[in-house]
């Protein structure tokens, strides 16, 4: 046990959790992608090299998606020249088919994501394909990056209940996640779209995966605070050996296409358990607390995390 600083959580190490946790942040891309105010690129520049500055070495930055379905996003060639070349940071971005890649290969990105639906419905939404004919098109697309040198992650979303076909069955989810490794995929990211896990379903599909052939260190989770179940999720893929935890900073974020998604998990709310755990991160508290305050008053409005509230209630 540690003493207490102010400001920051009382550190009691944890038996048989991660030393060390990456955390990879969304909230310039997920967390802004269906703001309905224009975002200035300037802004989101700042945004990201303030995340940077508070120890954040994973940044979504963008997405290469038709700015007709994603006009937030609609200024990806100008805004990645613009942080590019933060040192000791990976700016993955979202491409969702070769045309998308095209655009992010020549301006240099090699970190980069495709997005793919564990549910047939969530695929004709999102993807307006089935899940099969949404795999087919991404195969080329990660085929191709690999070639290019490209680090890849895979993206699957409503892996835990779909606003339309309610419990997702587990096989559906190995499934996807199975065929994107097969494909080439680096990592995968477990999306729980509509907040609807629990901590015992989470370890249930963990072990599922695991015994599909899918390793624990190319998993990340991705969880919605929806029903305020997202730390308590965390806190079971971290027992069952994750290491890589997605994170919006401040909390934003949401699902155009699932309309009872609330925001991401905060990164300051999972920074602080991280912390009290004894867990490393990089991140400085305080710096992620000022940018995440900053980014609030720039949208207009208060940040919905819980720490973030807290600390700047107490002005530190």
């Amino acid at each position: 046990m540690t003493a207490q600083e102010p400001g920051l959580p009382m550190v009691v190490p944890a038996q048989d959790l991660p030393g060390r946790v990456r955390i990879h942040e969304v909230g310039p891309r997920d967390g802004l992608q269906n703001e309905k105010t224009t975002v200035p690129t300037e802004v989101k520049a700042e945004f990201i090299r303030r995340l940077a500055d508070a120890g954040l070495t994973t940044i979504e930055a963008t997405s290469f998606v038709h700015p007709k379905w994603v006009p937030q996003l609609a200024d990806a060639e100008e805004l990645f020249p613009q942080v590019r070349d933060l040192r000791g940071v990976h700016l993955p971005v979202l491409v969702p088919n070769t045309r998308g890649l095209d655009r992010a290969l020549a301006l240099g990105a090699r970190r980069l994501a495709v997005f793919a639906s564990a549910t047939e419905s969530f695929a004709k939404a999102n993807l307006n394909r089935t899940v099969e004919e949404s795999l087919a098109v991404f195969a080329p697309v990660v085929g191709r990056a690999k070639d290019e040198g490209a680090h890849v992650r895979g993206y699957v979303s409503m892996c835990f209940g779909d606003p339309w076909e309610g419990a997702v069955p587990l096989h559906q989810v190995v499934h996807v996640c199975r065929a994107l490794l097969d494909m080439g995929c680096d990592e995968l990211s477990l999306g729980d779209t509509i907040g609807v896990a629990t901590p015992g379903h989470v370890l249930e599909l963990l072990s599922a995966l695991n015994e599909s052939g899918v390793p624990t260190n190319v998993i990340g989770v991705h969880f919605h605070d929806t029903y305020g179940q997202a730390l308590a999720n965390t806190y079971a893929a971290l027992e069952h050996g994750v290491t890589t935890v997605d994170a919006s900073a401040g909390g934003l974020g949401g699902c155009p296409y699932a309309k009872s998604a609330t925001g991401n998990l905060a990164t300051e709310d999972l920074v602080w358990m991280l912390q009290g755990l004894g867990i490393e991160t990089g991140v400085d508290l305080g710096r992620l607390v000022a940018t995440s305050a900053w980014m609030a008053e720039r949208l207009g409005r208060p940040s919905p995390s819980r720490t973030l509230r807290a600390l700047s209630h107490k002005e530190l």
